[in-house]
């Protein structure tokens, strides 16, 4: 029952946490949130009061939410807006699957349990077995924990950045280097990203930038993409040392458990300076081998310009955007504390920043997107209102 229960709290516990991650699909919000307080609920009962006919309602609860989940996994759940198609099974998913099998299957076996007479070597054996089901308890508490983080920053296959591919931004997998976009799309389905006569390179930042070979891009606009990639490549790096950063006048966002975390210099916002790699209003750290790798500058663009405004960069090769539904601490410098809910609301003792100012990446490592990627992920931003977000796969490195 220790490994029962506590697998359902932590099952319970992820899916709570994905449910801001989900906010755009009120669908998924209502399913994980009925899901989290039936395995909550549960857990936390059968813990303390357990009963046959409460571990027959574990076994049924945690595994329909199996059955949610390969269904999820494999043809979608048509009923359901969010999950109507398939997904790749990340961290956060797959762990809350695996906790729910174990609740189920675990309830089952204390069901079995509850049925057998008792001997004092029985009795004895229970107590062996209840001490080792309490240190499982507690390893299920902590992969929990890394399963709530994780879901914070869970991918959609085909919409939104990543905060990294950790997860986030950031799944360490291989990516093949192809003609698809970020939604699995041909090329030549992507309005200006169609390869050219001229064969495209992926994006080396130890060689000569070449941002060539997409249709639809004038040689000024690659001209000017090239030379920002180029001046930020050169000038980025001195600020590499996150030791020296809070000198500097930059401060983290606390955001790191996206896999990738944000200083912001507050004080070069609307400071008249524009792309300016020497003054950089944000900078991304990524965790590589166990330290803060710096990985990209986040250019913003100036107070009170939005994204129909903002400079033509790269044209089709470069994309802004905004981050609207992120909710920041009372403290100064703020923290992101949290997404908004479905109505665009902070919770209490959270706040936005006003108006949101257009931004855009600049990668000084290979990225699967191209020097410009945008970071996907949930919580990660929004572009312009009838685009879609781009992926640069033309010039995106085989791997991230």
């Amino acid at each position: 029952m220790w490994v029962a229960g506590a697998a359902s709290l932590g099952a319970g516990a992820v899916h709570a946490a994905a449910i801001g991650a989900h906010a755009e699909h009120p669908q998924v919000v209502k399913t994980f949130t009925v899901l989290a307080v039936a395995q909550l609920a549960w857990g936390a009962v059968a813990l303390v009061r357990p009963s046959r006919r409460l571990l027959a309602a574990g076994v049924a609860v945690n595994g329909a939410a199996v059955v949610g989940w390969v269904l999820a996994k494999t043809s979608g759940i048509g009923f359901i807006d969010g999950l109507e198609t398939s997904e790749p099974t990340q961290w956060a998913d797959g762990l809350c699957a695996a906790l729910a099998a174990a609740a189920a299957v675990f309830a089952a076996v204390a069901v079995v349990g509850a049925l057998r007479s008792t001997s004092p070597d029985a009795a004895s054996s229970g107590r062996a077995l209840q001490r080792a089901s309490i240190g499982a308890a507690a390893v299920i508490a902590l992969l929990s924990l890394t399963g709530m983080n994780s879901a914070a920053s869970h991918h959609h296959e085909g919409e939104g950045h990543s905060h990294g591919d950790t997860a986030v931004a950031a799944d360490g997998h291989a990516h093949s280097h192809d003609t698809t976009g970020a939604d699995g799309a041909d090329m030549a389905d992507m309005p200006g990203m169609t390869p050219s006569a001229v064969a495209p390179v992926p994006y080396d930042p130890a060689k000569p930038i070449d941002l060539g070979g997409v249709s639809g891009v004038t040689p000024e606009q690659q001209a000017r993409a090239e030379n920002l990639v180029a001046v930020t490549l050169v000038k980025l790096p001195q600020f590499a040392d996150v030791t020296t950063l809070e000198a500097k006048g930059y401060h983290s966002i606390q955001d790191g458990g996206t896999g990738h975390e944000h200083y912001v210099n507050w004080s070069f916002i609307n400071d008249g300076r524009q792309l300016d790699p020497d003054a950089p209003e944000s900078l991304v750290f990524e965790m590589i081998g166990g330290k803060k790798t710096l990985v990209s500058a986040m250019y913003m663009a100036e107070g009170g310009v939005d994204l129909d405004h903002v400079p033509d960069i790269g044209g089709k090769l470069t994309q802004w955007h905004i981050h609207d539904n992120l909710c920041y601490s009372q403290a100064d410098p703020p923290r992101v504390a949290g997404l908004t809910d479905g109505s665009g609301n902070c919770p209490p003792g959270t706040r936005k920043l006003g108006n949101p100012v257009p931004m855009i990446h600049v990668w000084i490592t290979a990225h699967r997107c191209g020097p410009f990627a945008a970071l996907e992920g949930v919580g990660a931003g929004q572009v312009k209102a009838g685009e879609t977000t781009q992926c640069d796969s033309a010039h995106g490195a085989h791997t991230h």
